[in-house]
């Protein structure tokens, strides 16, 4: 206990150090058990948007579980009602299993079709055919609106049983209420007779209960649940033929925690109806999104641990800098202990209580603060973009501790590492080393910065090569095998060219020192000869905030370049701001026409004759033109399955036609893509009719060059002469990538992989084509103004009455991908790794060099004593500062800057790159660039305010007294 009360005592004479450390703890612990709880909640979100996305376009909710069964005539008719009754009961007690809020469940019952005869001729016309089955749907009373007639009793009218009908089923069968049917069997004798009360509609048709449209039911005849449930499931009065069980679950309920729950419990289902029922059937449209949401989830995790790792080992920095901190104010006291027989186990066991005791503290704190930060991630919309948004779904789980405990036992042992260090020395090797500040560091002596650039360059080659050969295969990303190693490569090269920059700085403080010797005023002649004779005694807070500035740099980089590539890429795809097909009038037969004889039809006994090719009528362009908010309009011919010859080499390529001025004005491409400016080539084939761009694909296989010629077509047309003027690698809307060669799940060897066919596209005048070859139907493509809303083109669309076949909005498919559970992970989590860069590195500036000025309190009392002004002795300090700080501040930059440039292509795993239509970009940001001055700038700024203010505090007589005890 005595042991325990010192050391309290000790960490209280070192509150402020202690807390920093503390501090330092805390931010880590929340930072990395952040980083489950983060995944875990945009996971979460990212699969309910999927869900939520699909179910837009396929117009399907996406949380139904759908099956059905089919009862042959292979068993016994009596056992129709029992195995259905069986499934009701297996289904109700799966229903928990699901782990979702069940918003419908809905069961189904239907018979054999039967053929209906009016039982008075007089009141239905006996000639029409009448086949229908009964049909019965639990609680359905609840969710139809009547539109004629009313609701049938639940029992029998003098045996004649009351249903509901359709609209459809009234003009199909072309009868009216109230009339009575028989249902006849194929001998013709009644089995029952029914009779229709009333017309249904849904009540809702967003109502969830419905799992089939009302056109599925134009030949059904219904019959209260109950009703059908006693006199035909259990009567046996009709021959069952099957049953529907229909549930409508709150998908966006769905968690990570529960989706192995709902999973195993649909194929539960599934299994349970196969090993009872030969015709059966189980639809869960989910099922699709999750299975592809788990390869998401791989890139996701895989993104955001890479993308905090940085972060993570900064974290590590600053807080072996504090303990360092700690251990050197200790060291005397530490070498006193070990003199007087202490043993170095006993100075371990202290630290390690102390270590104890922050921890605890930390695991208690850490999680929550990680909640808070988890939230404010939420809330990104860009790097270091903010906006109200729903709150993420967080809530601590035991990963979040385990990976906090970790953290804590990771950081208490770091902490130690100092002090095991200092046990190492006596008093009289603590004096030694006190008096041979200028001696190489660690670092230095045994070359680690030199071995931790080589290692960096050389898994950035490996990581280049491998890349190179998954693109050449058309490989996705995920076909990488990771080496965990390679996201500390960035950190590590960082460290490795700060620290060899320090090795040469000493060298630059001496080149200044001697180029200026005889005029140096005193103060900078005494900062000179500081630096340069204890540039050991500086590096740790030069290597701390090369570090901290450097990550900034590259977590700004990073998420400027996963940005700027995401946004180009689409914009890219899409050729132009507004895509759009319209609608061309034709004399192409009607598809009925073509598609005689329905799906299951047997092949024609005779070839078919030619197809004759269609003739099309262009419809008015001008109208595009005279939008309000459209800049500029363009044709553009799109043919995809046309094909080239050249010689005897025939391929099938992707035909454009455009004009070039007009596509020049309205198409986007990226900047460097091509060997030359994008209008030039354009200017290139301006002149010439026939004049064409081709892509290197074709003209390496074709091996065509400038100035060769080539026929273009297509099926039904011979094809026109074209010259070749150029050859490009990109154009706006195409993709230069072919498909991946691994095709159904499977990997394609690199050993035995082949060359990919990759596509070929031929760009010439559309004129040329319209007359050489054919007038065919043309994409619209629109340049809008700035500020021109996407609400607004839509409008005038309606109005002109215009109205697209298909269209592309780029701005829409911007914000789509901006809002993207995905996107705004990486910018969440790169935002906070920035943000606390530039923290970390304040108060690690401040901690430092207040108490490097605390310990200097002898040295600027003598200095006043032997008549140094306080203006010179400010200027003294502020160069220190500048040679110090501010030369790490420089040099971190570069680094950052440099580090961003070689390892942000690693982030290409994050995407498929057998999708990647451009080339990966690193982007630079001025804005964070002017940031990143801002605030080093303020925080060398305010350092130099609370020195000089610590500065004038000091009095002479307590400096010089200091020195005398």
């Amino acid at each position: 206990m005595a042991l325990f009360v010192m050391i309290l005592r000790k960490m209280a004479k070192n509150r402020w150090l202690e807390l920093s450390l503390l501090g330092g703890l805390i931010l880590s612990v929340a930072l990395v058990s952040s980083m489950p709880v983060y995944i875990n909640a945009v996971l979460q979100r990212m699969l309910v948007k999927d869900l939520e996305i699909r179910q837009q376009a396929a117009g399907e909710y996406q949380g139904k579980l759908w099956s059905s069964v089919y009862l042959t005539d292979e068993g016994k008719p009596e056992d129709g009602g029992r195995l259905l009754q069986g499934v009701d009961s297996y289904l109700a007690k799966k229903q928990d299993d699901f782990r979702l809020p069940v918003k419908e469940y809905v069961r189904e019952r239907y018979t054999e079709t039967y053929r209906l005869q009016p039982a008075d001729p007089m009141k239905a016309d006996p000639s029409v055919e009448r086949n229908a089955a009964l049909t019965a749907l639990s609680g359905m009373e609840d969710h139809i609106r009547l539109v004629d007639g009313r609701l049938p009793s639940q029992e029998p009218v003098d045996g004649v049983y009351e249903t509901l009908v359709t609209e459809k089923t009234l003009l199909k069968f072309k009868m009216v209420l109230g009339v009575e049917f028989r249902v006849t069997d194929d001998k013709d004798r009644t089995i029952l007779r029914i009779k229709p009360v009333g017309v249904f509609d849904r009540k809702d048709y967003a109502d969830l209960y419905w799992a089939s449209s009302m056109s599925s039911y134009e030949s059904s005849f219904f019959l209260p649940f109950s009703l059908f449930e006693r006199d035909l499931t259990e009567g046996r009065k009709l021959v069952l033929r099957g049953g529907v069980w229909y549930y409508a679950l709150d998908y966006t309920k769905l968690k990570l925690g529960n989706i192995d729950a709902f999973t195993g419990t649909a194929k539960d289902v599934q299994g349970y109806l196969a090993g009872r029922f030969s015709s059966q059937s189980v639809s869960a449209p989910a099922l699709g999104i999750i299975e592809g949401y788990f390869e998401k989830e791989k890139r996701l995790r895989l993104m955001l641990w890479s993308l905090n790792v940085p972060v993570m080992l900064m974290l590590a920095f600053y807080l072996y800098m504090v303990a360092n901190l700690i251990t050197e104010r200790q060291k005397t006291e530490i070498a006193v202990l070990r003199s007087r027989g202490a043993g170095r186990w006993q100075i371990m066991a202290g630290g390690l209580i102390e270590g104890l005791v922050l921890g605890a503290v930390a695991l208690a704190a850490g999680p929550y603060a990680g909640l808070l930060l988890t939230k404010a991630l939420g809330a990104s919309n860009g790097f270091l973009e903010f906006v109200q948004r729903a709150p993420l779904d967080v809530e601590l789980n035991a990963s979040a501790y385990r990976y906090a405990l970790g953290t804590v036992a990771c950081s208490i042992l770091m902490t130690l590492i100092p002090m095991f260090l200092a046990t190492r020395a006596s008093i009289v090797g603590h004096k030694r080393q006190m008096s041979r500040l200028d001696k190489p560091s660690f670092w230095h002596r045994y070359f680690i910065d030199v071995f931790l650039i080589a290692f960096s360059v050389y898994q950035l080659q490996s990581f280049r090569r491998r890349m190179d050969d998954l693109a050449s295969m058309g490989l996705d990303s995920l076909d990488f095998k990771v080496d965990p190693l390679l996201f500390f490569v960035p950190a590590l090269f960082m460290l490795g060219t700060g620290l060899l920059l320090l090795r040469l700085y000493p060298w630059f403080i001496r080149a200044v020192y001697w180029s200026g010797r005889t005029f140096w005023s005193p103060a900078l002649y005494s900062t000179l000869i500081q630096v340069g004779r204890s540039s050991t005694q500086y590096l740790f807070i030069m290597v701390f905030l090369i570090m901290t500035l450097a990550m900034g740099a590259f977590s700004a980089s990073a998420a400027r370049t996963i940005n700027q590539n995401s946004d180009n890429q689409i914009r890219y795809a899409a050729g132009a701001d507004v895509t759009m097909k319209t609608n061309w009038e034709n004399d192409a037969p009607p598809p009925a026409a073509t598609e005689a004889g329905g799906e299951g039809a047997a092949p024609p006994a005779q070839a078919p004759a030619p197809a004759k090719r269609i003739q099309y009528t262009e419809p008015p362009f001008a109208p595009f033109g005279e939008l309000e908010g459209v800049a500029q309009t363009a044709k553009v011919f799109v043919k995809k399955n046309a094909f080239a010859n050249a010689g005897k080499t025939q391929a099938g390529v992707q035909l454009m036609g455009i004009d070039t001025d007009e596509f020049g004005r309205t198409a986007w491409l990226r900047d460097n893509l091509l060997d030359h400016s994008f209008y030039d080539y354009l200017n290139l084939i301006a002149s010439d009719p026939s004049a064409v761009l081709i892509s290197r694909s074709l003209a390496e296989e074709a091996n065509l060059k400038p100035g060769d010629t080539l026929r273009v077509g297509w099926a039904g047309l011979e094809g026109a002469s074209f010259l070749v003027y150029g050859i490009i690698d990109y154009w706006p809307g195409w993709n230069p990538n072919g498909a991946s060669q691994a095709s159904g799940g499977t990997t394609a060897k690199a050993g035995n992989a082949k060359k990919r066919d990759l596509p070929k596209l031929v760009v010439g005048h559309l004129s040329y084509i319209q007359n050489n070859l054919a007038l065919e139907p043309y994409e619209v493509w629109l340049k809008l103004k700035p500020g021109t809303t996407s609400a607004e083109l839509y409008r005038q669309l309606e109005e002109k009455e215009l109205h697209p076949v298909e269209l592309t909005d780029t701005k829409q498919l911007l914000i789509r991908q901006k809002n993207d559970p995905f996107q705004l992970a990486i910018n969440g989590v790169l935002t906070l790794g920035f943000l606390i860069s530039i923290l970390i590195s304040f108060f690690g500036f401040l901690l430092y060099w207040l108490l490097s000025l605390s310990a200097r309190t002898l040295q600027i009392g003598i200095l006043r004593a032997m008549g140094l002004s306080f203006p010179q002795l400010a200027g003294m300090l502020a160069a220190e500062q500048l040679l110090t700080s501010g030369a790490a501040v420089l040099i971190g930059l570069f680094t950052g800057t440099l580090a961003s440039r070689l390892f942000v292509p690693i982030f290409k795993i994050s995407f498929n790159t057998a999708q990647q239509m451009l080339p990966f970009q690193v982007v630079f940001d001025p804005r964070d660039q002017l940031q990143l001055y801002l605030i080093t700038g303020a925080m060398i700024l305010i350092g130099l305010v609370l020195l000089g203010y610590m500065l004038s505090r000091i009095k002479i007589h307590q400096a010089v007294k200091l020195g005398e005890d």
